[in-house]
């Protein structure tokens, strides 16, 4: 039985309330989870946080998990997203308005060969984008730039949850495939 197997396996139990599972699959799941987390949230004890709450959360949705055709670390790894996401948000002050927002920004701009670079990768970006469909480009922009969950993208969308995640998923690797030509 490989890993994603097992970790099925262990959901699959844990929604059955079986604590040792649970156990199992934070052992086997929790470093990837807190790197998640981590590299989101970008401060240690607030991911430390989050991901005690992802597992309060793994633990009462267990039993939503489907085996068939979801990944399981995929699964979990997108509660432990959208949940740091969540955090980004609450914590994050609305600006009162769009020039308030700007005088708050540092100026960082990049030395002229970084942008260079950023640029040229930017268009290649587009490029690829274009080549999906309006619909699919303007979801994988909302979630990966807005920083939508998926349940949101279905809403805005008008579509089934699962449908979302199937363009999302579907989007990505027509973006992979592009981007290695």
């Amino acid at each position: 039985m490989d890993a994603g197997e097992e970790i099925a396996v262990l959901i699959s139990r844990v929604a059955l309330r079986d604590r040792t599972a649970f156990s199992a699959l934070y052992t086997a799941t929790a470093p990837k989870l807190f790197s998640v987390c981590l590299r989101i949230l970008k401060d240690r004890t607030e991911a430390e946080d989050a991901l005690q709450e992802v597992f309060v959360k793994v633990w009462q949705r267990a039993d939503r998990f489907a085996a068939i055709g979801t990944s399981p670390m995929g699964w979990l790894v997108a509660i432990a997203r959208n949940h740091a996401i969540d955090i980004l948000r609450a914590r994050r002050p609305l600006a009162d308005s769009i020039e308030e927002e700007g005088r708050s920004l540092p100026d960082s701009s990049p030395d002229p060969e970084v942008a260079t670079v950023v640029k040229g990768e930017g268009r290649r970006i587009d490029r690829c984008m274009e080549e999906l469909e309006s619909d699919r480009a303007s979801a994988v922009r909302s979630a990966y730039v807005e920083g939508l969950t998926y349940q949101e993208l279905a809403e805005r969308h008008g579509v089934p949850l699962n449908t979302m995640r199937t363009w999302l998923r579907r989007s990505l690797l027509k973006l992979r495939e592009c981007l290695d030509r």
